[in-house]
């Protein structure tokens, strides 16, 4: 990869990053660190606290801190898993839900900010390249 390269990417992870910390800024009731497990949580649908810990890349006793945290803030609940009962398995509340959703409306909205300042034809580029960049992601966490 040239040295470019690594500058577009770097500077490309940066907006998404600032625009992601700006966002959880706006909602303003939760940390970036709590949303990213409501946005685990909503993309597996729920979790137990394995789970939950693998998707955020943290540790069980990390996560379960955490969901503690969620549940007071009433962003989770938490009960006996149906699979077994030595588990648990958390899921989104409706608030969680509607937090995650601002969230994520506030996200898009800063992206097609930028892309609407594309001319047409690199705005169409820009998204079937981002389209296949989150698919090859997809691909590579199933096969870890």
């Amino acid at each position: 990869m040239s040295r470019s390269e690594r500058e577009v990417l770097l500077a490309a992870a940066r907006l998404v990053v600032g625009i992601s910390v700006r966002a959880a800024d706006q909602i303003g009731e939760t940390s970036l660190v709590q949303l990213r497990a409501l946005t685990v949580l909503d993309d597996l649908g729920g979790a137990n606290l394995m789970q939950l810990a693998d998707g955020m890349g943290v540790t069980v006793s990390t996560a379960s801190r955490l969901v503690d945290r969620l549940i007071a803030a009433g962003l989770v609940d938490r009960r006996p898993s149906e699979a077994t009962r030595r588990e648990i398995s958390v899921t989104l509340t409706p608030h969680g839900r509607a937090v995650l959703r601002r969230y994520d409306d506030l996200r898009v909205d800063a992206l097609t900010d930028r892309l609407d300042q594309l001319d047409p034809p690199h705005r169409t580029a820009a998204v079937e390249a981002l389209r296949d960049l989150s698919a090859i992601r997809d691909e590579v966490a199933t096969t870890r």
